[in-house]
């Protein structure tokens, strides 16, 4: 019975999810002809083409896409191993905080393993608005957290990514067509220290375009209730919407936000760091996808 190398299978995720092996290559301190030389490799144990070339873009082949569902199992059972077996003396407290925005994708995905992984940690996450987790950091009731950079800003931060954002309505066809967009705009948004708020009011005032609030909600879950029930249209990244939800288009052009990483310490305890470390390069490998 054939094995599968694991180096060989964790080059190919990062060079799938990155759109480039030589990219794979730097992110794993290795030179683009290792990389290419285990792409090879993986190909010889498969017997079989894992991926192609579209354009100036890497995609798997259909073989490639299996190969690529099995890697990532099999990499995060091994890395859950080795942290259990080298790292299951990590103990200690680690306070995250993270706007609404990121909860669905981060809670289940990256804080369920670290947590799981490292059993004798004791890991606290606070989602909350932009000024809650400024004040958190402030305090130190909050080791650090992951939003958008607003007018106060911690005395530590790190950019991670200018995201654009999208106005939002609903995708039930019906419910769209009911929603004007000619004059008042409808709009669903949180109260008025919101930015992203702001950078809507201001791109439709810019173009003379009227609106006007038909809902103001105290969470991000309380606006794609709204939007999904038809009462007007909204503003967010294209980072996590429901299904229920679809882009829009004719309105405005809007910004961008930057995304980033906020701490009131330069240097973060050892079992800190690691966390820090890790959500940085999740975000990093979910943006780019």
């Amino acid at each position: 019975m054939r094995s599968l190398d694991l180096d060989a299978l964790r080059c190919f995720v990062l060079g799938i999810e990155l759109g480039s092996f030589a990219a794979a290559a730097e992110r794993l301190n290795r030179s683009p002809s290792a990389a290419s030389a285990q792409l090879k490799k993986l190909e010889q144990q498969c017997n079989t083409s894992l991926v192609t070339k579209i354009g100036r873009h890497l995609e798997p082949t259909e073989a490639g896409e299996i190969i690529l569902a099995y890697a990532r199992r099999m990499l995060q059972l091994n890395d859950e191993a080795l942290n259990q077996l080298v790292e299951n003396s990590l103990t200690g407290k680690v306070v995250f905080g993270l706007q609404e925005d990121f909860s669905d994708v981060l809670l289940p995905q990256l804080l369920g393993v670290f947590s799981r992984s490292h059993p004798n940690l004791q890991l606290q996450s606070i989602v909350g608005r932009h000024q809650e987790l400024m004040d958190g950091i402030q305090s130190g009731e909050l080791d650090f957290s992951l939003g958008w950079r607003g007018e106060k800003s911690a005395p530590y931060s790190e950019l991670l990514a200018e995201l654009p954002l999208y106005w939002y309505g609903p995708a039930n066809k019906y419910l769209k067509e009911s929603i004007n967009i000619s004059k008042p705009v409808p709009l669903v948004m949180l109260d008025g220290s919101c930015i992203i708020r702001q950078q809507a009011i201001a791109a439709l005032d810019r173009k003379g375009i009227p609106w006007k609030i038909t809902f103001v909600g105290r969470s991000l879950s309380n606006l794609w209730s709204a939007v999904d029930a038809g009462l007007g249209v909204t503003v967010r990244s294209s980072f996590s919407h429901p299904d229920t939800i679809s882009k829009l288009d004719g309105l405005p052009v809007l910004g961008k936000l930057r995304l980033c990483l906020d701490r009131n310490q330069y240097k973060l305890e050892k079992v800190q760091e690691q966390l820090y470390d890790e959500l940085k390069q999740q975000l990093t490998l979910y943006i780019k996808k």
